[in-house]
């Protein structure tokens, strides 16, 4: 009789079929109004993840309407993703919405990206309205020295990712 294979949270297969070349450029990169939001994916020890997809998904101040956007992580954990800075909506805040997914996981997490040059949108943000100032600081990306934003992602420890239900 076969002996069963073990129980995996992701199989040992994760990436096959989820990463294409150009899903890190959601607009071509130097194109206009084109920035980057890059930054790494940390552990709950603060050790690099190599192997993590972020995908972002946003309103699109211009065409097409709805901007998506998927990027694994290097070997030292590290992702970017060209885009547009996204247009406020609904009373929100121009805001980037996260999905993380990784070996451990068993359902993607969900997040928030908003902008550190955005204060008076962010300041007025129903969502980020109802965190403490230190959950909040986890989902602001401030600008880089390189034209673009840096954003942490912190899957648990003392900088934890504030994370939303699905």
């Amino acid at each position: 009789m076969p002996e069963a294979t073990p129980a995996q949270t992701v199989g040992p297969f994760f990436s096959i079929g989820l990463v294409w070349p150009d899903g890190p450029a959601v607009v071509e990169p130097g194109s206009d109004g084109a920035i980057a939001i890059r930054g790494t994916v940390f552990d709950g020890d603060a050790a690099p993840v190599p192997d993590a997809l972020i995908e972002t998904w946003q309103a699109d101040p211009a065409p097409p309407a709805r901007a998506f956007g998927r990027c694994p992580t290097d070997a030292q954990g590290r992702w970017e993703i060209v885009t547009r800075k996204p247009a406020a909506a609904g009373g929100e805040a121009p805001h980037v919405a996260v999905a993380v997914f990784a070996r451990g996981l068993l359902h993607r997490l969900a997040t928030r990206i908003y902008f550190g040059d955005e204060a008076s949108a962010n300041a007025a943000d129903p969502l980020l309205a109802g965190l403490r100032d230190a959950e909040r600081a986890t989902l602001v990306a401030e600008p880089d020295n390189r034209g673009g934003y840096r954003f942490d992602i912190h899957l648990q420890g003392d900088h934890e990712t504030v994370f939303f239900a699905l």
